[in-house]
């Protein structure tokens, strides 16, 4: 079943009325036809209203609530990824595969050993083009929110930022143990926001670690081998949905 986006505005009871490229992909690019069933979020209550397509008008696909499906996909914490930026498209696997995996918000980090370098105006495009992907994702994998891409902050900016996180994590290679890693994520509870730390390749600089863990970061590792920076932080997704939605 095709899900699509809109805003809470355009949810009026019963009546649903979807516009813009959607309208196009929806009548020029699928060629629906009135009856057919779509799902439709406003990426806001975390519901899924289920509808069907009575009428087209010049600019508007007009739809009614058949019903409202309330047993969600989203993890029941909220999960945010802090990413410092990879090299070349890296960063457009990551938020795709970070929108699949359950997160709510991707923040890309510039941060020291980053090759990446970016201007204040390619940085606002990369942004613009990070959130459209991160759209693409969050419907094909059904999600009932589109999670947001900030724009590009420095790692003593992301520190502050992820004050608002119950949980900051940080994996770092001088880290305990495996077995210190699985007790602090199964001592994260349902409802607990948790924040997730990734170096670009090169890894963080050791003041950026420290400032970190003065910022609340808890140092975990990932196990004995080296991961990618864009592998990193799909395997600490990864380990946070098995247990949050265990």
């Amino acid at each position: 079943m095709y899900q699509f986006f809109v805003e809470p505005s355009q949810i009026q009871g019963n009546r649903i009325v979807i516009t813009g490229s959607d309208f196009n992909h929806i009548k020029n690019v699928l060629r629906m036809k009135a009856g057919e069933e779509i799902a439709v979020s406003n990426g806001v209550d975390g519901r899924e209203y289920r509808c069907g397509i009575e009428d087209f008008s010049e600019k508007e696909v007009i739809c009614t609530l058949r019903f409202i499906k309330e047993d969600g996909v989203e993890l029941p914490s909220r999960i945010y990824l802090f990413q410092g930026l990879p090299k070349a498209d890296k960063m457009e696997l990551v938020v795709q595969k970070a929108v699949e995996l359950g997160a709510c918000e991707i923040i890309p980090m510039a941060t020291g050993r980053a090759v990446v370098k970016l201007d204040e105006k390619k940085a606002k495009a990369k942004t613009a083009r990070w959130q459209g992907i991160a759209e693409a994702a969050a419907k094909q994998s059904k999600r009932s929110i589109i999670p947001k891409v900030t724009e590009v902050m420095s790692m003593k900016e992301a520190v502050a930022y992820a004050g608002k996180a119950d949980i900051r994590l940080i994996p770092y290679e001088l880290a305990e143990d495996m077995a210190k890693t699985k007790e602090i994520i199964n001592g994260i509870r349902p409802g607990e926001s948790v924040a997730v730390f990734i170096g670009p390749e090169g890894g963080f600089e050791e003041k950026e670690v420290a400032a970190a863990m003065e910022g609340g970061c808890i140092p975990i590792t990932l196990g004995k081998r080296i991961l990618r920076t864009e592998t990193a932080g799909f395997t600490v997704l990864s380990w946070l949905m098995y247990h949050l939605e265990g």
